[in-house]
């Protein structure tokens, strides 16, 4: 799971990038409010949840995992797509809501069901302790 998560978390990294360097070269920057969160929700967040199957879940169960990979990305391609055609002034706010809702409601849904597979028993791997970190505390 975590080789998805960082493969989607470089696709919105090299979208958020082409969208920075479009708006740049357009000086044209009604796209930032997207371009922002193409980079936080869809390059950063993904990133952290690879990062977090690859070194907190050992044996995180793969329904609850891929329906959590699922929903983020689902979600946020439903958030972007949302605020590119807002802030491109292609649809209303009125007539988007709707979508931005519902992105941001999954986005949300997917952050809860992530803390759930790291707080469930079992998935985490146990701590290791060695003498000498006892003698720490």
């Amino acid at each position: 799971m975590s080789r998805r998560y960082l493969v989607w978390a470089l696709c919105y990294a090299a979208a958020g990038m082409a969208l920075g360097i479009y708006m740049a070269a357009s000086h044209n920057h009604g796209e930032l409010v997207t371009h922002a969160h193409v980079l936080l929700v869809g390059f950063v967040l993904s990133l952290v949840y690879g990062i977090i199957h690859r070194l907190w879940l050992e044996a995180p169960r793969r329904a609850i995992a891929l329906t959590q990979f699922v929903l983020h990305q689902a979600a946020a391609i439903a958030m972007l797509t949302g605020l590119f055609l807002l802030y491109g002034g292609k649809a209303s706010e009125a007539t988007l809501a709707p979508l931005l809702g519902i992105g941001s409601s999954g986005v949300l849904l997917g952050m809860l069901l992530m803390l759930y597979m790291v707080l469930r028993p079992g998935t985490a791997p146990a701590i290791q302790t060695s003498p000498t970190d006892k003698a720490a505390f």
